[in-house]
């Protein structure tokens, strides 16, 4: 236990379970339950107090200094309504080699375009740092995990990615930023299948009647349109571990008002950093069930959570830092309808920490079994979102370096003031926005690709 700090806080935690978690909410489905009895045998396994961070997602994969022999694993460690995404759990290897030469019609053995593509699951890694531009949208193919540990990629001055009428997609570990608008040419979707592409809006990552998702652990700042949306009908989506900068218009989740395709939607936003330079929709919501669940919101300028057309929305256990804007402190903000209707839609507040002047404006039924379809998994106290929410974005691992978003344990103050808040949660009101370190990961736990690792999947023409 080489972090004396770290041990006593997850002593304390384990001693204390009321403050993990304020309230626990069932999963209408239980089958987050088996999720959590698998994360919670892999935590003794691996020896959940060495390396633990109190994030169940990262807890489960992690820990494990030999995670990059088994890198399918984390498929394993989604939870929230995206958790059955396999992406490509049960294909092979595929290792994007080529960062350049980007054709949308007849893209090249080696590019992240030509394993999208593919028809059979995969896993998709990276030989190295890179930097990709694309020229037109990423259509994606079902079954398929774009994996960026172990390398800094980046996605980015170009068109981004686009999960259209797909399934089981997971997207982890990328930096998606600055992207463009694309369309007015032809682009293709699979080995057997290209077509014509209408103007795109310049999503980071755009859902567009999509099922089974998991967008984790990326780095979203400045597209042209959301750095996330969802739309079209797509659902059992898990938005995690993300941390998103300088955008306007950040997540938009329901197509239109008068779409009602999307009332079966069902998204959980969890353990994500809203952080510097936003503005609004984090989400924006329109029909459907959102669980908004231990994300650290720490910027807006407009508003953090709306939505229209009566969304059920469940806000639990986040930590909200009103800006210093007179006029910006409601969290909430109730769109397109006058308040005799929006006063009836399903939205409350539940063990979130109101800092800075926030406010929740509450709506609809208060009884929990109005939010049961918004229900994905257990919040834990407000007063740990700092730690749980402290790795969020992509991370970047060197062998034998230290996390990109680490900040150090350098002040013993800070480390006290941490613990304490975990007992006294008022302790932390006075300093919203202090994230005081928790974890500071050595490099074994987040490894470099080893070299020569062999190309597990070859590439046959059709």
């Amino acid at each position: 236990m080489a972090n004396p700090s770290l041990s006593l806080l997850f002593l304390l935690s384990l001693i204390t379970p009321a403050l993990i978690s304020s309230s626990p909410v069932q999963d209408p489905e239980l089958v987050v339950q088996e999720v959590h009895r698998a994360i919670n045998a892999s935590r003794r396994k691996l020896g959940y107090l060495s390396c633990g961070t109190g994030n169940p997602i990262d807890d489960c994969w992690r820990c494990d200094p030999n995670w990059e022999k088994n890198r399918q694993r984390l498929a394993d460690c989604a939870i929230g309504f995206g958790k059955n995404a396999i992406g490509g759990r049960d294909g092979k290897i595929y290792v994007v080699t080529d960062s350049g030469n980007d054709d949308p019609v007849n893209p090249k053995p080696g590019t992240l375009r030509h394993a999208v593509i593919q028809e059979e699951p995969l896993w998709i890694i990276f030989a190295r740092d890179m930097t990709i531009k694309l020229k037109e949208e990423l259509l994606m193919n079902s079954f398929k995990t774009i994996d960026g540990r172990g390398a800094s990629v980046h996605i980015a001055g170009g068109p981004c990615i686009t999960i259209q009428f797909v399934t089981n997609i997971i997207i982890h570990g990328l930096s998606i930023h600055d992207c463009k608008q694309g369309g007015n040419a032809m682009v293709r979707d699979s080995p057997s299948h290209f077509g014509w592409r209408t103007k795109s809006d310049g999503d980071g990552v755009s859902i567009f009647g999509g099922a089974h998702i998991w967008v984790d652990h990326n780095s979203l700042s400045n597209c042209n349109d959301g750095l996330v949306d969802a739309i079209h009908g797509s659902s059992a989506i898990t938005i995690s571990n993300n941390y998103l900068t300088h955008h306007d218009k950040v997540m938009l989740l329901g197509h239109s008002d008068s779409y009602t395709q999307d009332k079966n939607m069902q998204v959980t936003i969890a353990f994500n950093h809203f952080g510097e330079g936003l503005v609004q929709r984090m989400p924006r919501c329109r029909h459907g069930y959102f669980h908004v669940v231990n994300n650290d919101y720490t910027h807006w300028e407009m508003y953090a959570i709306g939505g229209s057309a009566n969304p059920t929305i469940n806000s639990q256990g986040n930590r909200f830092a009103a800006p210093d804007i007179r006029f910006s402190k409601e969290v909430t903000k109730h769109e397109d309808a006058p308040q005799s209707e929006w006063k009836n839609w399903n939205w409350r507040s539940e063990g979130d920490l109101l800092l800075n002047g926030a406010f929740f404006v509450a709506s609809g039924a208060g009884a929990s079994s109005s939010y049961a379809r918004a229900s994905s998994l257990g919040a834990r106290s407000s007063s740990l979102v700092g730690p749980i929410t402290m790795g969020a974005g992509a991370l970047n691992c060197k062998k034998g370096g230290r996390l990109k978003r680490e900040q150090t344990m350098a002040n013993p103050s800070l480390s006290l003031l941490f613990l304490l808040s975990l007992i006294t949660p008022a302790l932390i009101s006075s300093s919203p926005v202090q994230d005081p370190e928790l974890v500071v990961q050595e490099g074994h736990q987040c490894l470099e690709e080893e070299a020569g690792v062999s190309l597990l999947w070859n590439w046959q023409p059709h």
